[in-house]
């Protein structure tokens, strides 16, 4: 699993539907998931740190776990099946953890309000990421293709001792 954290919110420019885009540690990997622009407003007013004056949706969803002394450990999207992304919302009791099915973009909203890890497996960052940074990508490429041209096998031995006391 790779740890995401959420860059913002773009709106494609064809359909105009918002995009959350998360994007990994190296910030050199983003993944785009169209979502609807109510968790689109959720999503921002937990960025920008702007409570409402009543408690909307995801909010009342966090202060119910509060209530409840539930934690949100994690959020795991965790697969991509025909262009829809599947998550998970971990949460805690005591020594009780649930899984329970979510939307990415409502477990995101709740991610953000709860400062939960955002997860998401590799699959799914192989099959439906872009590139951020491409130069660096192609030059990581380069240096890894120059590597190989220029290693030889026995340099690739490491010599030690064994739990035998064999080297």
């Amino acid at each position: 699993m790779i740890e995401m954290k959420v860059a913002g919110i773009a709106v494609d420019a064809i359909t105009r539907s918002p995009i959350v885009l998360l994007k990994d540690g190296t910030e050199r990997r983003a993944l785009p998931i169209y979502i609807g622009q109510d968790q689109a407003k959720s999503i921002i007013a937990a960025l920008e740190n702007q409570p409402p004056p009543r408690p909307l949706t995801h909010d009342l969803l966090v202060n119910m776990l509060e209530a409840w002394e539930m934690s949100v450990e994690r959020i795991i999207i965790h697969s991509l099946q025909d262009n829809t992304f599947y998550a998970i919302v971990t949460v805690r009791k005591g020594e009780v953890k649930k899984d329970i099915d979510a939307r990415p973009s409502d477990a995101i909203a709740v991610a953000l309000r709860t400062r939960s890890p955002i997860w998401v497996m590799e699959e799914v960052v192989a099959d439906a990421s872009i590139p951020v940074d491409r130069d660096a990508d192609e030059a990581e490429q380069r240096a890894f293709r120059e590597f190989l041209e220029n290693v030889r096998p026995e340099d690739l031995i490491k010599r030690g001792r064994f739990s035998n006391g064999e080297a």
